[in-house]
């Protein structure tokens, strides 16, 4: 091969920082290839980019450690004062000195348990339907206008909520129910008052139906189209080959459901603004509530002693540590369909 290398590629190996190598091709040619002549030029810069790298990724993960150990620091005092009676008592006193969470996990666990209920088959039909009918135009235009819903503020969907849906819900819905089923349905008893755990989570079903329809979506992309013409070539219908997809995507669309679930749990403003804030636990969801993130979004202010303010960064400890299982739960799933049927 050194016979059919011309001269002139030895002395630009001599010369040059960068070198040439022989590459013989298949018809039998030669062609240079372009290597550096000091390798360890981009060992250096291989060494840098990668601890870059590396303490970006760590910093994430000490940051987050570093904001639990935090919490459970200031939250020390409420925990040795209370035990487990705080998650299990109802009594919200701060002149007294008496708290108890019980009230502000039941107002969370229901309020997110109505959102999925309304906003889960919502989704999920918006989700197949932009994979499976929607074409052309009409994919993109929709596609657009839920992720564009998933960045409207938290705030701007409680404004509206204050004077557009509470007042359009008691109105049409919460009283024609209260007087209708009130008397044999505890879930729906009187009286029926505008700011509600029903508004809370009507206004919470709005702000993750973007969010679940969105990532649904993908997971159903995500299935190959041969899922599809395997149920078509087996005789199946349209609604049949739909269903198929479907049930192959059910793990990923629950850690979507889940995921969707840990949005519900975190959110504060919107809900704040249209729950009622009331420490009590009540049967009907026509009547007040609060949750773990209205709480402290109200009460952090006025916290005056020493004690109040680590019942507080408790309740946050426990909304950060459930938030965080819920939603790496949700990713765990989401991955899991995702890689079982990467390309």
């Amino acid at each position: 091969m050194g016979a059919d290398v011309p001269d002139q590629y030895f002395r630009t190996v001599l010369t040059s920082p960068v070198i040439m190598e022989a590459d013989v091709t298949t018809s039998g040619s030669v062609l240079p290839v372009r290597r550096f002549a000091y390798p360890w030029r981009g060992t250096v810069g291989n060494i840098v980019f990668f601890g870059v790298c590396a303490v970006a990724g760590l910093a994430v993960l000490v940051m987050l450690l570093a904001v639990i150990a935090q919490l459970a620091f200031e939250s020390h005092p409420s925990i040795k004062a209370y035990g487990v009676s705080f998650f299990t008592s109802s009594t919200w006193d701060p002149v007294a000195e008496e708290f108890g969470a019980l009230p502000f996990i039941y107002g969370t666990l229901v309020s997110s348990f109505l959102a999925l209920v309304i906003a889960v088959p919502l989704s999920l039909g918006a989700a197949v339907f932009l994979v499976e009918i929607a074409r052309g135009w009409l994919r993109s235009i929709l596609s657009f206008l839920v992720e564009a819903l998933a960045a409207v503020p938290s705030v701007v969907y409680g404004v509206w909520g204050i004077f557009v849906l509470v007042p359009w819900l008691h109105e049409h819905v919460a009283t024609p129910l209260a007087d209708t089923f009130g008397e044999t349905i505890p879930l729906v008893a009187p009286p029926a008052v505008g700011p509600s755990l029903l508004s809370a989570g009507v206004i919470l079903a709005i702000m993750v139906t973007p969010i679940i329809t969105s990532v649904a979506r993908d997971v159903l992309l995500a299935i190959p189209r041969s899922q599809r013409e395997a149920a078509f070539a087996l005789g199946s219908t349209r609604w049949e080959a739909i269903r198929t997809v479907v049930g192959t995507a059910r793990w990923g669309i629950f850690g979507v459901v889940i995921l969707g679930l840990g949005r519900a749990l975190g959110e504060t403003m919107a809900v704040t603004m249209v729950i009622g804030n009331d420490p009590s636990i009540h049967t009907s969801i026509l009547q007040p509530a609060y949750t773990l993130a209205s709480v402290i979004a109200n009460e952090f202010t006025e916290a005056t002693t020493p004690l109040y303010v680590s019942a507080l960064i408790e309740i946050g400890l426990v909304l950060l540590l459930t938030t965080l299982v819920v939603n790496i739960l949700a990713r765990l799933l989401v991955w899991s369909i995702a890689r079982r049927y990467r390309p």
